[in-house]
């Protein structure tokens, strides 16, 4: 009862009922009208259709163009309403031109020498495309002098995270999509305010909607008064404005410019198994030292510019950047939505179509679109050893159902797929040929490889890549494998609901 009582008295609640309250108007008052005139309703059905006709030829997924254009035909006048709505208000216009800025200044900061790439021994050639995707796509650079270490469990990392800022002199950037109250956050917390109090600068920078439900409200003004400058990511507000759907998913904190951390985690006891709420949590993380962590720098000031009034000056922060002796090549990265080259998806897609051994991959949430399905099926006929670890226990049932509805087409192409037995995986990492890897907060799903900002670190050469795949081999052995005769038993309901959810995967 009180669980009940506190959802129905919270800010999520309220606001979201008042989002609800606006479209149950609207729909009210369109009905009216097009009950009121059949010109208006001829108007509003041509409309529609010029609608779909400009949606299919623009450079949207197909996906997406399909889900919006059966959501449109068959609720024209709301469906158009929404659809404008998402590309055209006055605060996508501003997050444009404000990221256009920065991603111009930044590239200029990041500008960084071409001859690395010599450096990267023969037997990885094939993979530097890759990187250079990145390089020219976002103009986040590939790095040497770093040394990288690979944490294979949420308590592992949060070890060694306090560790870090507890040494911290002169600044700490903290950029994480969830936090919540408990032992994770309040150990971190004591030790940001002992930080402040001595001098050091701390920024934090929280998603509204990620943490709607687990901080009470008006936490940043607390935190102010603990001497902790505090930005809240998109404000989640009580209008209907899909813009809200893109949030800030990155997880990233950078300690006096010298370590940095990426991965999964975000600052909340289940990641770190205080508390259990999907059986076992196993997550991943790493840490990096020396001049890649330049890029993580830039990535935070980033979004912290463009949701601050007052702008951080880089040059401060990258000043303090020094080198380590080199363990491979590092190439940290971030995304934003709507950009022209989906940069998370193609960079998977890059390493999934140039593998010629295995490729193996962890993803909480697995819900990809024609391209994905297709590079992954052609890279497992091909000959390549293509290995998926999805979650046993969900955190979302409806997103773990659509997940299992591309089980059967995946298997049946020779795509090996394993659900964690013990619970929940959340980490998000793809390793092939021993000789590149990815790690960072990117699921593949629609909304991490389109909506979400998102970021990850390139590993080439390095420890990192034996280390993720190791410990994916031995998380392997926790698993059920999901073969053709399990799949052959679902109930032909759940195959109806699984056709359904696939329709408007894009949408979720």
């Amino acid at each position: 009862m009180k669980k009940i009582v506190r959802l129905l008295f919270s800010r999520f609640f309220i606001i979201s009922t008042i989002i609800v309250a606006q479209i149950a108007f609207l729909s009210v008052i369109i009905s009216g009208i097009l009950q009121y005139s059949s010109l208006i309703y001829s108007l509003v059905q041509l409309a529609a259709i010029v609608m779909v006709i400009i949606i299919i030829g623009n450079n949207n997924n197909p996906s997406y163009k399909l889900a919006w254009s059966i959501v449109i035909l068959i609720f024209p006048l709301l469906g158009v309403a929404f659809y404008l709505t998402s590309v055209h208000t006055p605060s996508s216009v501003r997050f444009k031109q404000k990221m256009k800025k920065y991603l111009k200044y930044h590239t200029k900061l990041l500008d960084h020498h071409e001859h690395i790439y010599e450096e990267v021994p023969h037997i990885d050639q094939q993979y530097i495309k890759t990187s250079k995707f990145i390089k020219n796509a976002v103009g986040y650079p590939i790095w040497k002098n770093t040394n990288s270490t690979y944490f294979s469990t949420g308590e592992a990392f949060f070890a060694e995270h306090t560790a870090q800022l507890k040494k911290a002199k002169k600044f700490i950037f903290l950029e994480y999509f969830i936090i919540e109250e408990g032992v994770m956050w309040n150990t971190t917390l004591e030790i940001l305010k002992e930080k402040a109090a001595e001098g050091v600068k701390v920024y934090l920078l929280y998603d509204d909607l990620g943490t709607i439900n687990t901080l009470p409200a008006r936490y940043d003004k607390t935190l102010r008064e603990a001497g902790i400058h505090v930005e809240v990511f998109n404000p989640f507000k009580p209008k209907i404005d899909l813009l809200m759907n893109q949030r800030d998913h990155r997880k990233i904190t950078v300690i006096d410019g010298k370590v940095g951390f990426c991965g999964g985690l975000n600052l909340a006891d289940e990641y770190i198994n205080v508390i259990e709420k999907y059986g076992h949590w196993k997550d991943t993380a790493v840490m990096i030292e020396g001049e890649a962590v330049s890029s993580l720098i830039s990535m935070f000031l980033q979004l912290w510019n463009y949701t601050s009034k007052n702008d951080l000056a880089p040059q401060q922060f990258l000043n303090e950047v020094s080198g380590v002796k080199s363990d491979g090549f590092v190439q940290p990265f971030a995304d934003i939505p709507k950009h022209t080259w989906d940069v998370s998806e193609n960079t998977y897609l890059n390493i999934i179509n140039r593998a010629t051994k295995y490729v193996y991959i962890t993803t909480p949430y697995l819900i990809i679109d024609h391209n994905m399905m297709t590079s992954l099926i052609r890279a497992a006929k091909s000959g390549v050893d293509v290995r998926i670890i999805t979650p046993h226990i969900p955190d979302k049932k409806i997103v773990f159902m659509t997940t299992q509805s591309y089980y059967r087409a995946l298997v049946a192409n020779g795509i090996k797929i394993y659900e964690y037995t013990p619970g929940f995986i959340h980490a998000k990492m793809i390793v092939a040929d021993d000789t590149i890897s990815v790690v960072g907060t990117i699921n593949m799903d629609y909304r991490s490889l389109y909506l979400h900002f998102e970021c990850g670190i390139l590993f080439m050469h390095s420890n990192v890549i034996s280390a993720v795949k190791e410990d994916i081999l031995e998380t392997m052995k926790k698993c059920e494998e999901m073969n053709m005769d399990k799949l052959k038993k679902t109930p032909f309901y759940t195959k109806a609901i699984h056709i359904v959810l696939r329709l408007f995967a894009p949408l979720m």
